[in-house]
């Protein structure tokens, strides 16, 4: 077998001009960056609230759903490709290319004038939203050195759940004032105020690379990535978890990715790089995103049901119910930001943040039919502030663990694990509430009951999850956050 003598050795292939580290960027080019990250987890959500507009003017009920898949396959496929992409030929024309992509495919959705067009514009609009989140989060690691990144990372923490509230609230009311169209148009002036803030303000050295990527790599990841997708979103809802699609899905991605990690041990330029796991932290990071991701997403797919099917609210008035869990968790990143770059610690939050996420979870089993609807929204302010003490940390410490020449990869792996722990953590965890819901009518409880007890199982889910976050934390060493952008720190 011919082994590899390149791995530890930085890339001949990518090499600066003038060997100068980056120069410190202004608080607007920050702005420019997180105005991308706002387009991408934005236009997640934004779509939900339009979509029975939408197929009132085009049609297509049975293929209404492709509209979010198309936008979150391809989002997801693309997202370690483009990292990969920025590490060797550029960060910032890589982000500036995804954002040109993106606001294309937004336009032409907007133009489209039946569902077969909109699902494949969409999917245009995803690919370019896969390098936005990573495009953003590898120029702030290669700008800012984990020492001072945290405050502008934590910022990142904020819009994720922000994004999850405003969407659904943005489409409704663009949709209801204006035109359900308008939901792909107003992307247009923020991508355009990002273009212009990122190209004029940031400014980084010239690099050139005679690598090649690894396309072999690429479509073992993209296969893996489309079979874990889509066993995400058809488990448990257009097929059973026991049925020949499920376990083809399963085996086609244990396949596809015990292949990736192969090819990519011999590719001289991984599009995930073997070495990053070496690290330890970097690892256990990477298993702390994918489970905080579930849990959010599982939490915040699953108690609006409880509020709009037992307490009555409206859609509208559910999602503001949950402003607590998003509070929660928008406050300890921006703390934890901000405590970090003041020179403390990180180690003990991912631990705290494991109990208290465990403890807001068991707390909110006090949900019942005749419980006040104040009760269970506040106590989801104790989950939200527990994933964000995982969150954020787990964002630091990836971005300290990688090399320089690794941020795009590093941000590209921690952005998917976070997106496919989420979708598998809705798909299983929604399974139980299923199971939980058809149980409970089958005994003669009333429906009101039957949700009830579906959120129940999710939240024991949810909290066995977030046990293993604790355990995960506690393996996790304190070093010292970078002081540089350079890999050798001076």
């Amino acid at each position: 077998m011919k082994q590899r003598t390149d791995e530890a050795a930085p890339p001949a292939a990518t090499t600066g001009t003038d060997g100068t580290e980056p120069a410190p960027p202004s608080r607007l080019a920050i702005l420019g960056l997180l105005l991308g990250i706002i387009l991408a987890t934005l236009d997640g959500t934004i779509v939900g609230t339009a979509l029975p507009t939408i197929v009132g003017d085009l049609g297509g009920l049975d293929r209404f759903s492709w509209v979010v898949t198309a936008y979150l396959l391809t989002t997801a496929v693309t997202t370690p490709i483009w990292g990969k992409v920025g590490d060797l030929y550029g960060r910032k024309g890589s982000y500036l290319t995804s954002i040109v992509v993106f606001l294309v495919g937004s336009v032409l959705c907007g133009l489209a004038q039946d569902m077969g067009q909109l699902i494949a514009f969409r999917a245009l609009q995803g690919l370019g939203a896969g390098g936005l989140f990573v495009g953003a989060l590898s120029l702030i690691g290669t700008l800012l050195p984990p020492a001072q990144a945290g405050r502008s990372q934590s910022m990142i923490g904020v819009l994720l759940p922000a994004a999850m509230i405003g969407g659904p609230l943005l489409g409704g009311f663009l949709t209801d004032r204006l035109d359900w169209r308008w939901v792909f148009y107003v992307n247009v002036p923020v991508g355009a105020a990002a273009l212009l803030i990122v190209g004029l303000l940031i400014r980084l050295p010239r690099t050139r690379s005679t690598a090649r990527i690894d396309y072999a790599g690429a479509a073992l990841l993209t296969a893996g990535i489309l079979a874990l997708t889509l066993l995400g979103t058809w488990a448990g809802t257009t097929y059973d978890w026991i049925s020949p699609q499920t376990g083809g899905l399963a085996l086609a991605a244990a396949a596809a990715l015990a292949a990736f990690v192969r090819v990519e041990r011999r590719a001289p330029e991984p599009v995930i790089p073997p070495r990053l796991f070496r690290d330890r932290n970097f690892t256990l990071a990477q298993i702390l995103t994918f489970l905080a991701g579930a849990a959010m997403l599982g939490a915040a797919s699953y108690l609006p049901q409880y509020m709009q099917f037992v307490r009555g609210m409206s859609s509208t008035e559910s999602g503001l119910l949950l402003l607590p869990l998003m509070l929660g968790m928008m406050g300890t990143q921006l703390y934890i930001g901000r405590a970090v770059g003041d020179g403390g610690g990180y180690r003990a939050y991912p631990i705290a943040g494991g109990a208290v996420a465990t403890m807001g979870a068991l707390a909110l089993l006090v949900a019942d039919v005749d419980t006040a609807t104040a009760v269970p929204s506040a106590l989801a302010l104790v989950l939200g502030a527990g994933l964000g003490c995982l969150m954020q940390p787990a964002l630091l410490i990836t971005m300290n663990s990688a090399e320089p020449r690794d941020m795009g990869a590093a941000s590209g792996t921690t952005t998917l694990l976070r997106t496919i722990g989420g979708s598998l953590g809705v798909a299983v965890l929604g399974s139980v509430y299923t199971g939980r819901v058809n149980n409970a009518l089958a005994d003669g409880q009333t429906f009101r009951a039957g949700v009830t007890e579906g959120l129940h199982g999710v939240l024991i889910g949810t909290a066995v999850v977030c046990v293993v976050t604790f355990g995960v934390a506690l393996l996790i060493r304190e070093v010292p956050l970078r002081a540089s952008v350079s890999p050798s720190g001076d």
